[in-house]
């Protein structure tokens, strides 16, 4: 088991701020992977020890995060409420309507800064689909993005030793293997329903007119 973290540690290690990047592209629109962003920007950071360093290991994060939002508004702004409509079941399509609606940059930066299973992509589809400002939108998870990750290479900067001992105990060790188990699982589904879904041809207009209670 150590063998296993270990090399993903050591990969994960190797590809640095530029893997934060692409990871951070992914994280936010297509893949799936709860808390993966948050737990390798505090092993950098905790294994920088440096604070430049650490902040690099945000920006680089916060860059993918916008990034992937980028290229989920990309898909859906042209689409609108109807392309929402095949992304997201009725119950959550609802609420995050109502909320972006009622308060759209609010309801941004709780989605932002809050962690899984609070949900972050959603939202970023609903913004988009309703038309919310693009730049603005942007700006705003570029923002949010920043300070949540800054927050945590921060603490990791000052408490790295810890942290690393920490890593390093076995049912820890157990719980990352999982996560990235999970992780590689959710995404593969993730992608799939993205592109069947995305293949789904719009309902015809019903012409029987419907029963009126």
């Amino acid at each position: 088991m150590k063998r296993v973290t270990r090399v993903l540690f050591v990969v994960l290690v190797k590809l640095g701020g530029p893997g934060l990047l692409v990871f951070g592209i992914l994280d936010s629109s297509f893949l799936f992977a709860p808390l993966g962003n948050d737990l390798l920007v505090v092993a950098l950071a905790a294994r920088a020890h440096r604070i430049a360093a650490s902040l690099y290991y945000a920006g680089m994060s916060a860059a993918g995060s916008v990034l992937g939002c980028l290229l989920v508004d990309t898909i859906l702004r042209p689409a609108g409420e109807k392309g929402l409509e095949k992304h997201l079941p009725p119950r959550r399509l609802e609420y995050v309507r109502k909320k972006v609606a009622r308060d759209g940059t609010w309801a941004l930066i709780l989605a932002s800064i809050t962690p899984p299973p609070f949900p972050f992509t959603p939202f970023i589809m609903a913004a988009a689909a309703l038309q919310y400002p693009r730049g603005r939108m942007l700006s705003v998870v570029g923002a949010a993005r920043l300070a949540r990750f800054a927050t945590l290479s921060v603490f990791a900067c000052f408490f790295g030793a810890r942290i690393l001992k920490w890593a390093d105990q076995e049912i820890v060790q157990v719980f990352l293997v999982a996560l990235t188990v999970v992780c590689i699982a959710g995404s593969a589904i993730s992608v799939y329903g993205w592109i069947k879904r995305s293949r789904v041809p719009e309902r015809a207009p019903s012409l029987v007119p419907q029963a009126r209670g």
